[in-house]
């Protein structure tokens, strides 16, 4: 008996997890089953993600790889019925009744059934989801990125795909400016409270905490400064993107009861010290950071 092909699998599992986690919002009830092939092929019914309600088109998506591939429901079946026997599990299976009603989204779709769909239209399974992706306005209403300390490694999975709306690659490798700056901002933000800033080299207040380079994603609706019992320790203080007649900078920030004079903290190791302001008349709140990319000082 043939082996499964392990590393497509769970490649596949961790995929769809992501795409229902981070990009969809869904909360699917998801055991991935990392092993041997044996192990693997148990893997039947355990992970179903509602597909076909959520991303609009995903059957149509499938019949025009269908029909791109020149197959009918019956060569479906039939390729699906070797590949069954060849792994050694039914599941993978498909009938051409079921396929049909699936391509009119009548159906939730498995693991195994979208693995073997993928073998037969000759795509990887990621590409599939791939072209079932929602928007980027979609995906900002479970924007999980504005959660304090979460972290997210972006490769060559599904985040990558939407990474460059968070960050931009030309920063990044481009020079540090002498001075902060808001960055151009792009079609897939201008709907959205977000910009993004690139800390210049005389914004060192919040040094090393938030170094010269850093990338931050700021939320240009949160304003309000939080007072200090709303933290408990120095990572879950907010920060800020301010602006002055000098230009911009960022901070922690105190202001008074009166709310007159706004104090921008310096980090205590930064060299730095703290500066006072008249709230609204010398200083304003750009927002409220919600994301830092920082440069390795490698």
């Amino acid at each position: 008996m043939a082996k499964l092909p392990t590393r497509g699998v769970v490649t596949a599992l961790r995929d769809l997890d992501s795409l229902c986690r981070t990009q969809l919002g869904l909360l699917p009830s998801v055991r991935v089953v990392v092993g041997n092939a044996e192990r693997i092929r148990n893997i039947e019914g355990v992970i179903r993600c509602r597909i076909g309600g959520v991303v609009a088109g995903f059957g149509e998506i499938l019949r025009s790889l269908r029909l791109r591939s020149g197959l009918s429901l019956r060569d479906v079946k039939d390729r699906s019925k070797r590949l069954a026997v060849l792994w050694g599990n039914q599941s993978y299976e498909i009938s051409a009744s079921w396929l049909a009603k699936l391509e009119v989204g009548g159906h939730e779709i498995s693991v195994s059934k979208l693995i073997s769909l993928a073998k037969i239209y000759s795509k990887p399974p990621e590409e599939i989801l791939y072209l079932c992706e929602p928007s980027l306005a979609e995906v900002k209403l479970f924007d999980s990125s504005a959660s304090p300390n979460t972290q997210a490694l972006a490769g060559t999975g599904l985040l990558d795909k939407y990474v460059g709306w968070f960050l931009s690659q030309n920063f990044i490798a481009g020079p540090i400016p002498d001075h902060t700056t808001l960055l151009p901002l792009d079609d897939a933000l201008a709907a959205t409270p977000y910009r993004q800033a690139l800390v210049g080299k005389g914004d060192t207040i919040l040094d090393p905490m938030i170094r010269p380079g850093a990338i931050l994603k700021i939320d240009s609706s949160k304003k309000a400064i939080e007072k200090n019992q709303e933290w408990t320790h120095d990572f879950d203080r907010p920060i800020y993107l301010l602006c002055t007649h000098q230009g911009l900078l960022t901070g922690w920030c105190e202001l008074d009861e009166d709310g007159l004079w706004l104090t921008v903290v310096a980090h205590p190791i930064s060299g730095q010290s703290s500066q006072q302001w008249r709230y609204r008349k010398e200083i304003e709140v750009v927002g409220r950071v919600i994301a830092v990319s920082q440069r390795s000082n490698s």
